[in-house]
């Protein structure tokens, strides 16, 4: 089970790191109508890495997205629910019998 966990846990951590690398390629990308690069005082049309990064980034934002959303559906299919007791008065047994 510890073997177990040490992969749940490295999963994570790699959820975590691919999460913040998109979300930071997503910022530093070219805004197409001002959106949040221009909230932040960059130009809208521009971008500081030239003209072609903008394809560049575009691919590499779609790869790391697909590979996040994988990632997550890897983590949701490793958890293994809590096992249930079954309730009720199948669950338990029959008083036992008295003689009288």
């Amino acid at each position: 089970m510890l073997f177990a966990s040490f992969w749940m846990g490295l999963l994570q951590a790699i959820i975590f790191l691919v999460g913040i690398v998109l979300i930071g390629l997503v910022l530093i990308q070219r805004g197409r109508g001002g959106g949040l690069v221009g909230a932040l005082g960059g130009q809208g049309g521009s971008s500081p890495f030239g003209s072609r990064a903008g394809d560049m980034f575009t691919r590499v934002t779609l790869v790391l997205a697909v590979a996040w959303i994988v990632l997550n559906m890897m983590m949701g299919c490793g958890v293994a629910p809590a096992p249930v007791k079954p309730q009720g008065p199948a669950a338990t047994e029959a008083p036992a019998p008295t003689n009288q």
